[in-house]
């Protein structure tokens, strides 16, 4: 496989999987995704952040979300996010300290 088709298969994938998040499953919260997986919305929304950065394009993490979310990301969260249990709290801590903070 050649190196534009093999790019133009991972956007196709990546398109795939917002599409999934954002629109078949916003239902799935984002404590949840990144309890489960150590991944979420804003995991995505901030990679493409770093992408643009790694190209030299400006854009700051308000604009990265808005371009994954399709909108501001607090009127995502006003439609969509509901209040996690001190449980998933917790457990969301942790993963977040395993899977983003010790990452940078």
């Amino acid at each position: 496989m050649d190196d534009q088709t093999r790019i133009e298969l991972e956007a196709a994938a990546f398109r795939r999987l917002r599409q999934h998040l954002m629109q078949d499953r916003p239902d799935v919260q984002n404590i949840d995704l990144m309890n489960l997986a150590g991944f979420c919305r804003n995991c995505l929304s901030r990679w493409y952040e770093e992408a643009a950065t790694e190209r030299g394009l400006e854009m700051s993490k308000s604009e990265a979300r808005e371009i994954f979310y399709g909108m501001p990301y607090d009127e995502w969260r006003a439609q969509n996010q509901t209040e996690a249990s001190p449980d998933k709290q917790a457990a969301f801590e942790k993963s977040f300290a395993e899977n983003v903070t010790d990452k940078k």
